[in-house]
């Protein structure tokens, strides 16, 4: 026996309520009216159509806001990171040296590790040919193409040798630590692939990155190999096991909470997003306009261009959709977190740190917005390939009867 719908009990009711209202104001107004009252009545008349206006237009902001409320966010914090960047800048009123750097990337991954199954996680670890993509694209494919960029940039514009200098630097750097994984998640992407291609990457990234640096541009210096170590670890590992054991222990009685945890993540994001315009915005960099420009239009060029390549030779290559939205934004995301201690380091004392830089300051708050602005379509385009694999699904699976 089938339990009672409530939800379409409470909807005749509203419906009848409704209805008996309608009758009761429409009598009411014939009276007004057969009184010769009738300006009164058209007054009563207009005054309830405007409500009930107003209403359905609030109804359908609402809706709108839930709907988009992620973009809408997203122009908010790069707004709100504009008018008051000293709040959010390194330093400032949020802390986010501390808040953003452990306390949300520690979210991020503990966030993660308390959704995602275990056999997920073991099956994503074993995903080699996703992790030989991602890590060959990110560690040598774009280094390699960032060289010849450079060569052609050279020859053919005015821009500063030390900007130049920096475009290579930013091909050498490797993926960042929980960005790629929140838009994997939000695009509904192969999280789990995604969360282990951060946490290697950003390990090999330690040993690797300094010896790209040292054959690219002829700089190579110690790198604090223990101390970055132990923050990975700190910030994403522990986080993830955390998460795993808790959800062991307890995943029953969470559930049954309906934490919004896809929510929590992309209002992470979004606090991200604003700490890293909040030091856009904030920074001093003594750089010609005309140069900026072509530096921006170059990392917009370079970012549209990899994600084009990436999605389009994946697919034709058979990865699944959801590995292929992985691949999207693991391989094209470059660390700030890792990359500017690491400059730091190899070029302490130099004129031209500032310079050197900008192209890494300017790509990374780039590839968090296209990213975001990018995660509808993205969303979308895998509940078609969802859809239309469905039918598929359903023809292997289900008997014919003879």
């Amino acid at each position: 026996m089938c339990p009672p719908n409530d939800d379409k009990h409470d909807k005749v009711d509203t419906v009848h309520s409704s209805r008996t209202w309608s009758l009761s104001s429409t009598q009411s107004l014939l009276q007004l009216f057969d009184g010769g009252s009738w300006h009164v009545a058209l007054a009563v008349a207009l005054l309830v159509a405007s409500l009930a206006s107003q209403r359905q237009m609030a109804m359908e902001l609402l809706s709108f806001f839930r709907k988009h409320w992620f973009l809408i966010g997203l122009v908010g914090v790069i707004v709100l990171a504009n008018l008051a960047p000293s709040v959010g800048k390194k330093g400032g009123v949020l802390k986010p040296e501390w808040t953003v750097k452990y306390g949300a990337v520690f979210l991020i991954f503990f966030n993660s590790g308390l959704t995602l199954r275990s056999e997920d996680l073991r099956a994503a670890a074993l995903q080699v040919r996703v992790h030989a993509v991602i890590q060959g694209f990110t560690l040598m494919l774009v280094p390699a193409a960032m060289i010849l960029l450079v060569g052609v940039l050279e020859s053919t514009t005015s821009i500063s040798p030390a900007l130049l200098k920096g475009l290579l630097v930013l091909g050498c750097m490797p993926p960042p630590v929980s960005s790629a994984v929140i838009l994997t998640k939000a695009s509904g992407g192969n999280e789990a692939a995604a969360i282990f291609n951060s946490a290697f990457g950003s390990f090999l990234g330690i040993f690797v990155t300094p010896a790209l640096l040292m054959f690219t541009v002829g700089e190579s210096a110690g790198v604090p190999v223990h101390k970055i170590f132990t923050s990975l670890s700190l910030t994403v590992v522990f986080p993830i096991i955390l998460g795993q054991i808790i959800r062991f222990k307890a995943w029953e009685r969470i559930r049954k909470l309906g934490i919004p945890f896809g929510t929590i993540s992309s209002a992470v994001l979004l606090l991200i997003i604003y700490s890293t315009f909040c030091d856009t915005f904030s920074g001093n960099v003594d750089v010609d306009p005309a140069s900026l420009l072509a530096v921006v239009f170059t990392v917009i060029a370079i970012l549209f261009s990899e994600m084009a390549l990436l999605f389009f030779t994946t697919q034709r290559a058979n990865f699944a959709p959801r590995d292929v939205v992985c691949i999207l934004f693991c391989a094209t995301h470059k660390s700030l977190t890792l990359g500017i201690p690491m400059l730091n380091i190899v070029f302490a004392g130099s004129p031209e740190l500032s310079l050197i830089s900008l192209p890494l300051l300017v790509y990374h708050p780039t590839q968090i917005l296209i990213g975001g602005l990018l995660v509808p379509t993205v969303r979308g385009w895998l509940n078609s390939k969802d859809v239309k694999r469905s039918p598929m699904l359903m023809q292997r699976t289900v008997p014919v009867s003879v």
